[in-house]
């Protein structure tokens, strides 16, 4: 089912040229410098999303438990690459492969049009998860749903950490299923796909605010995680390479800073 993106609402106005796709479920925010963008891209960003579906569609028939699965499950051998890279992640943190196909799909369309293209700078949103490419700094504001802490908090990226995907998981609010009961967990790794399960994976273990520092804990064993912060209530914890950032009421867009939308 598709659900809007209402934090799309508050992006900003300067450093990209943005676009939508929507293709069934899957609905794309890209976001591109302006001196790289050309006019065929979204129609290539299409292709490439319906073929991503078509990928997956055909081996959730096939096979109906990758669609169900809460754990990881042994994926057949004739399975594509990127069903393969979900269960593959998925497997890492111990959770069902679905659970990466955000981050997948927002990590298999920035390869194909950094690919194609080469855009200098390039960010690709998917449900609140990300896939940056960037040659100068930029803060990635968290959205916490109903916390006080919610678009008053970001995280600093360098261009030294691109292209990494940084994705979010929620208990409180959101059309994504969770065990947990965090505002916001939000894990960047180099792997999009990897960030997403992980962040799943985290959600599943807060269930209140003691539990953030038991989770941050659980974090560190990950050599593949660069930064991981969680929000519960109005408490945050968070630990990794990237620098946390306040935000003023100005810079507080719920995802990103510096959109100029095109439609």
């Amino acid at each position: 089912m598709y659900h809007p993106r209402f934090y799309r609402k508050g992006m900003g106005t300067n450093r990209f040229v943005s676009f939508c796709v929507i293709w069934k479920e899957s609905d794309l925010w890209i976001g591109i410098d302006p001196d790289s963008y050309r006019k065929e891209i979204p129609t290539f960003v299409r292709r490439k999303i319906i073929t991503l579906r078509g990928e997956l569609d055909t081996y959730n028939v096939e096979n109906p438990e990758f669609r169900t699965s809460l754990v990881p499950l042994e994926i057949a051998r004739t399975a594509s690459d990127n069903i393969k890279k979900m269960a593959k992640a998925a497997s890492k943190a111990n959770i069902g492969p679905m659970a990466a196909v955000a981050g997948l799909f927002a990590q298999e369309v920035g390869k194909a049009i950094i690919d194609k293209f080469n855009p200098r700078e390039l960010i690709i949103e998917n449900g609140g998860d990300l896939f940056i490419k960037i040659d100068k700094p930029i803060t990635i504001s968290v959205y916490a749903g109903s916390s006080l802490l919610s678009g008053k908090v970001g995280l600093n990226i360098l261009p030294v950490y691109s292209p990494l995907g940084i994705c979010t998981s929620a208990g409180t609010f959101g059309h994504s299923f969770s065990k947990g009961k965090a505002d916001a967990v939000v894990v960047a790794c180099k792997n999009t796909a990897l960030a997403d399960v992980f962040a799943t994976a985290f959600c599943n273990q807060v269930q209140t605010e003691e539990d953030i520092s038991k989770t941050l804990l659980r974090t560190k064993v990950f050599d593949d995680i660069l930064n991981v912060l969680i929000i519960k209530n109005n408490k945050l914890g968070v630990q990794g390479k990237l620098e946390l950032k306040a935000l003023s009421p100005k810079e507080n867009s719920p995802i990103l800073e510096g959109i100029n939308e095109i439609n």
